[in-house]
């Protein structure tokens, strides 16, 4: 049984490696589709929001299917259908046959990250201890090997259309063979030991609570959108933050994202041992603050060394705080996790293409500086609403099966 858990891990961690391998390949091969298709930076910014659009469809669908059909037959098939869609952006000669692309990509991969983080959710269960936000950290990992792939084959002169489809032709092999090691449709049946024989009583007995589980999801749905916006404005302004704001050279300013998203992979290693220890609404409030803290330096901080560090601490607050929400939703109710997984992801992606949007339309009436005061404000918000998730009945992690005043 050991073993099989440990299968099922390995393979869950190879699926987000592997999603974050194939949005990676996309991203890095942005600027020779834009050239080819001979499009602007406006249009360009109007076909992501297709993409955005896709992703939050086939989250929406993956979330049900998932709850259906079962992870042995939604992971798989979600990664051969992004696998084989990659290379579909690197055929498009026309802004329309791109737009076309990006949606069917777009809505694979929307479906490929519902699927696996409802598979992580069931091997956490299986587990009976946090693991979420290690998956979360090798998903980042995808990203590098992205890039590193990117390089390679620029360096070769190899067309940015077959590097795609090479790339997308490997995760269609890596998708097949990783599904055998996925856990059951029933997780329940993979547990193990009188603790976790108990929890399942436990949840059995609070079926009748299910039907007021509905609204509690919108509220993590809400914090996700709310990190995630911020999350997503410090991937677009992190470094413009330091070239216009404190006026450093373009290089140095690079140093300002790299020190934000080293923080926070950095964070998601660390943070299933905090989420066991102090459990896991422990670590999105206290996460949450310390974001805020870090995204004041940023604002307020007139030296170099406070926006590297406040960089620093943004990065590392917000690192365990998404995972902590999807395990939540995951957990709320077995019966549903797809669709309430759905919902946490799909109205936090939301907030992750909106922060870029919305911190640039603050910058029309004060500084970008100053604009960042939002951000803190969320981060606040987070922290104060953290507390309140924690008193709900809905255990997110086996190590806050306590009992509760009511």
């Amino acid at each position: 049984m050991q073993r099989t858990l440990r299968a099922a891990r390995v393979a869950t961690y190879v699926y987000f490696v592997l999603c974050g391998t194939l949005m990676g390949a996309w991203v890095v091969h942005i600027p020779a589709i834009e050239e080819r298709v001979d499009i602007s930076h406006a249009t360009l910014g109007a076909l992501l929001v297709v993409l955005g659009a896709g992703a939050f469809t086939g989250m929406q669908v993956a979330g049900r299917l998932t709850d259906s059909l079962g992870v042995r037959v939604v992971v798989p098939v979600s990664g051969v259908l992004c696998g084989v869609a990659l290379a579909l952006p690197g055929l498009a000669r026309d802004p329309w046959t791109l737009a076309g692309s990006l949606l069917v990509f777009g809505f694979c991969n929307g479906c490929l990250d519902v699927s696996m983080n409802v598979h992580a959710v069931q091997v956490e269960k299986a587990y009976g201890r946090p693991v979420m936000s290690g998956f979360h950290a090798t998903f980042s990992v995808g990203g590098v090997l992205a890039a590193l792939a990117g390089a390679g084959a620029a360096s070769t002169g190899l067309d940015p259309a077959a590097a795609m489809a090479v790339t997308g032709a490997v995760g269609v092999a890596i998708a097949l063979a990783s599904a055998h090691a996925l856990l059951p449709a029933a997780p329940t049946a993979a547990r193990i030991g009188p603790a976790e024989r108990e929890q399942d009583q436990t949840e059995s007995s609070s079926a009748p609570e299910r039907h007021g589980a509905g609204g509690r999801i919108w509220l993590i749905a809400v914090l996700a959108l709310m990190v995630m916006l911020c999350e997503g404005a410090a991937n677009d302004w992190s470094a413009l933050h330091l070239k216009d704001v404190l006026g450093t050279s373009a290089g140095t300013a690079a140093f300002a994202y790299g020190t934000f998203a080293a923080a926070m992979t950095t964070g998601r290693l660390l943070a299933d041992r905090l989420a066991a220890r102090f459990g896991s609404m422990a670590v999105l409030r206290h996460g949450a603050a310390t974001a805020a803290v870090g995204i004041t330096l940023v604002a307020l901080g007139p030296w170099l060394w406070a926006a590297f560090a406040g960089w620093a601490l943004f990065g590392l607050g917000l690192s365990g705080c998404v995972p902590q929400l999807f395990s939540a939703a995951g957990h709320a109710d077995p019966a549903a996790a797809g669709a309430n997984v759905s919902r946490v992801a799909g109205l936090g992606y939301v907030g992750m293409l909106a922060g870029p949007a919305v911190v640039g339309w603050l910058t029309h009436l004060v500084a970008l500086n100053h604009a960042f005061v939002l951000l803190i404000l969320l981060c606040v918000t987070t922290a104060a609403a953290g507390g309140i998730l924690r008193t709900g009945s809905d255990s997110t992690r086996e190590s806050e099966l306590v009992p509760t005043d009511h």
